[in-house]
């Protein structure tokens, strides 16, 4: 039964040349055994490439449009079947070489890797910086100056590498393309393999007297003092970004950037939550009973507080303003103070004496409602 050439390409018997080696790219990708490892790929990874080198060839088209057969000079490789040789020839007469019909898929390499990259730039590496503060710095902000090393660009090539231009010369080993060329025997016939130039690494080019102070890299490492303006409001965690003062690029290349993450030490006084921030203020038991007013301490000084008489251990007390301000700008949070009344562990005599007194009128001025409370029993 002879061979459905258009139907083994998915296209239309009236399709162009351009159309049938569209058709074969895209088949050649799915169904190469390098690529496809499903079984029968091979199979029909044979199949494709017969019928584009049928197709993609007028002359052989023609006898093939006219008998419905490939049974002609060109196709008796083998017991009377495909000869992947006369394949390959064929298809230097369809317009393009079985390396150059996955350009458009790898951007100027082959399927098995290599091409060339050129000479570029490259954009030097993010760096990250730990930054711990202290919980009053996180609210008012501060400048703080760290010392890191990285690469900078070396003043001596200006970062190219190489104090002239003439001194980049064209890669010897690949002829400037970036790629090895390689041929190997298969059971399918002679493939070609394309591979990443090893003198140049792909970039077609080599330094032929490289910059003796960064060795052609264009970039030198030093230690450099950077100021971090730390923004008020900055939480646990928070990441400032300083744009450029990561290392500097290969070859002229931009710099990268440094990412300063913030950490806030513990605080022996207060607890941050959000934009607030709380605290424990001990009082005595006579500033609770009769009322008072107190000095607290807050994150920018002194402030002073009122304390109502009567007031219960593990109130809380809030000084409007006095917390953190927020970063986006909405605002400041407030200090909540937790006052808790402090029972003295040893007393006078003279102190016991006056307790002792103040007990038994206190208890005399209770007694109505003790004894309601023996009346609900």
């Amino acid at each position: 039964m002879a061979k459905d050439y258009y139907k083994a390409l998915g296209v239309g018997r009236d399709a162009t040349k351009e159309e049938v080696k569209k058709a074969y790219k895209r088949l050649a990708k799915k169904y190469h055994p390098d690529l496809n490892k499903e079984d029968g790929s091979a199979e029909k990874f044979k199949e494709i490439n017969e019928a584009a080198a049928v197709l993609g060839d007028d002359q052989k088209r023609q006898h093939y449009d006219q008998f419905g057969t490939a049974d002609f000079s060109g196709f008796q490789g083998g017991a009377g079947g495909f000869d992947f040789s006369d394949f390959m020839r064929g298809t230097q007469g369809f317009g393009f070489d079985f390396d150059s019909i996955f350009d458009s898929f790898f951007g100027g390499a082959s399927m098995f890797g290599g091409g060339r990259r050129g000479r570029g730039s490259r954009r030097g590496s993010d760096l990250i910086y730990e930054l711990e503060i202290e919980l009053k710095e996180a609210a008012s902000g501060a400048d703080k100056h760290i010392t890191i090393p990285k690469m900078e660009r070396c003043e001596e090539c200006n970062g190219k590498g190489v104090k002239s231009d003439s001194d980049i010369i064209t890669c010897p080993d690949c002829n400037g393309s970036g790629a090895v060329r390689h041929t190997r025997r298969t059971p399918f016939g002679m493939f070609q393999t394309v591979t990443t130039c090893s003198t140049c690494h792909g970039e077609g080019t080599t330094i032929k007297n490289p910059c003796r102070q960064c060795h052609g890299t264009g970039v030198v490492e030093r230690t450099k003092k950077i100021k971090i303006e730390i923004p008020p409001g900055v939480d646990d965690g928070t990441r400032l970004r300083i744009a450029g003062e990561g290392e500097a690029g290969e070859k002229g290349g931009p710099s990268g950037d440094l990412f300063v993450r913030v950490h806030i030490k513990p605080s022996k006084v207060f607890e941050r939550q959000g934009d607030d921030i709380y605290m424990e203020m001990p009082i005595s038991f006579a500033a609770a009973a009769l009322g008072s007013e107190i000095e607290v301490p807050t994150i920018d000084g002194k402030a002073k507080m009122k304390i109502p008489s009567g007031t219960q251990s593990n109130t809380i007390f809030k000084l409007r303003g006095k917390g953190i301000p927020n970063l986006r700008g909405y605002g400041t949070g407030d200090q909540k103070v937790r006052v808790i009344i402090d029972v003295p562990k040893s007393l006078s005599k003279k102190q016991k004496e006056l307790l002792e007194e103040f007990d038994k009128s206190s208890r005399q001025s209770s007694k109505g409602i003790f004894d309601k409370i023996k009346e609900s029993f």
